[in-house]
């Protein structure tokens, strides 16, 4: 489990073709520092596990289902990627509670710069966005964010909108993004859980 407090930005190193699957080779300083075999990174969002480490550098094989539910697969040597070390039991829940398991991707729409913030806006697949709510948690690339507004009117494609503040900007590599940059979506677990406990309670729609 992870909170989606990004702990620092890393560098793919290496990417190796393996069939069906990819070695996913990442420099980053600070989750390595007490990383074992076995442990779990996430890496813009997604949950890896750490098959081999060299320094400074961990390795994690990222399955076909990964490249192709996710983002990982658009990633080239040379690019940054936000990274968090799961959650140690007793330390304090900063972000929200963040599986690693991504839902979907969107992407970047446009960004509207402020004097202290800036707001991203993003779209997002139709299935995802009824569980997206004002002030509402979601994790956009790792990001614990809070929502700003939701559009799903059914008329057009759905989108959010969050601001972030300076330390997340230069923290993350949300500050990087350009319109039309992939970005992976996590939404809170707990709404999901909800709708699952409702679903047996609430009359089904018939069908021919």
């Amino acid at each position: 489990m992870f909170t989606g407090l990004v702990e620092e930005k890393g560098l793919v190193t290496a990417i190796e073709p393996l069939g069906d699957s990819v070695r996913l080779s990442v420099r980053g300083p600070v989750v390595t520092s007490d990383a074992t075999h076995g442990a779990s990174i996430s890496v813009n969002g997604c949950c890896l596990t750490v098959m081999a480490q060299d320094g400074d550098v961990f390795s994690a094989d990222v399955m076909a289902e990964s490249l192709d539910k996710t983002s990982l697969g658009d990633l080239t040597v040379g690019a940054e990627v936000n990274l968090e070390r799961a959650m140690a039991a007793g330390a304090r829940m900063g972000g929200h509670v963040v599986q690693g398991h991504v839902d979907g991707t969107g992407s970047l729409i446009d960004r509207t710069p402020s004097e202290h913030w800036e707001v991203l806006r993003f779209s997002v697949p139709a299935g995802l966005a009824k569980y997206l709510v004002p002030k509402g948690s979601v994790t956009v690339d790792g990001t614990s964010l809070t929502v700003v507004d939701v559009v799903d009117t059914g008329d057009d494609a759905p989108w959010f909108s969050v601001s972030l503040i300076p330390t997340t900007l230069a923290d993350t590599t949300l500050g990087a993004l350009t319109p039309g940059s992939r970005v992976n979506l996590e939404v809170d677990v707990l709404a999901k859980y909800v709708e699952r406990l409702l679903a047996a309670h609430l009359p089904q729609e018939k069908t021919a």
